[in-house]
């Protein structure tokens, strides 16, 4: 089994920075692509970055050049580190995995329990 334990969110002003952390427990054997997803309130949820575990990223355009993720594989874990933060971003922020291999068992998708972001003066 894999766990997944989000933190970093909270209240900031805009233009403000935050750093969101998510690290997997569990007996990991390999893990595809991690990443971030968000919802905001009455939306639906949306991909914010993804990177591979040979660190290729990807990125939602609204966060282009604004929003940074890394992955350190040694640890399970991925970062999402968050620049000129704007109103809308506000949302719960998901750490995602995406084709991980933990104790021999394949998963195809596996959620973190959220964390919130609020941008806002």
């Amino acid at each position: 089994q894999v766990q997944l334990v989000e933190s970093g969110g909270g209240l900031v002003q805009p233009g403000g920075s935050l750093r969101l952390s998510c690290a997997a427990s569990g007996r990991i054997d390999r893990i595809y692509s991690m990443g971030w997803y968000r919802q905001a309130p009455g939306k639906q949820r949306e991909l914010v970055a993804t990177i591979t575990s040979s660190g290729s990223p990807k990125y939602a355009d609204s966060v282009k050049g604004r929003f940074t993720i890394s992955r350190d594989n040694a640890k399970n874990t991925v970062y999402l580190q968050m620049n000129s933060l704007k109103s809308e971003d506000t949302a719960v922020y998901y750490c995602n995995l995406d084709h991980a291999v933990v104790g021999g068992t394949l998963y195809l998708e596996v959620w973190g329990q959220g964390t919130l972001v609020t941008v806002s003066s």
